[in-house]
């Protein structure tokens, strides 16, 4: 039972080294869709890039174009700007990453195997599922602020402006972040 006990303590040290919020600065959005960098992956589960990515075009099959894609080089040049990522021209990466969607890191942890990836796939999954969470919130705020804002122009004219001004500003304060 001591040695149960241990090992779940174990585990849980490895989850905790993995937190959320690491993980969720991570996701990234690509073709309307949130996906994670290859580099942030290998990363996180401790290998090499170029590791991680043998592994997956020896695994080609378990990664349709849905689970995995290979970034423009446009996409990978508006990234390069936006995260500071390594410039080709100086030694960094020679070709676009590959990115993976939530489906995609799922199916990573099959082709891995090893405990670390299946303990960083579980704080992964739970990052994206928080991240659907959020957005959903934002979608109600949005909602139910469009409802207000109808319901209040129908009655009250001759504050407009400053309902139209206050409304505005609500707005900005609930958008997700990009």
């Amino acid at each position: 039972m001591l040695s149960e006990m241990a090992g779940s303590g174990k585990k849980k040290a490895a989850l905790e080294l993995v937190a959320a919020p690491a993980i969720e600065k991570r996701i990234l959005v690509a073709r309307e869709r949130q996906v994670m960098l290859d580099e942030d992956l290998a990363d996180l589960y401790g290998v090499e890039t170029k590791r991680l990515i043998e592994q997956v075009k020896r695994n080609r099959d378990r990664f349709p174009e849905d689970f995995m894609f290979q970034l423009s080089k446009a996409e990978a040049a508006a990234l390069r700007s936006q995260i500071a990522t390594s410039n080709d021209r100086r030694g960094g990466r020679r070709y676009a990453p590959y990115v993976f969607t939530e489906q995609g890191v799922a199916m990573l942890s099959g082709v891995l195997r090893s405990k670390r990836a299946v303990v960083v796939n579980i704080a992964i999954m739970r990052a994206f599922v928080e991240l659907r969470r959020a957005a959903a919130g934002y979608t109600t705020l949005e909602k139910r602020l469009v409802q207000l804002e109808r319901d209040t122009s129908s009655r009250l004219g001759r504050h407009d402006a400053q309902l139209n001004e206050i409304f505005k500003t609500l707005r900005q304060l609930i958008s997700p972040p990009v």
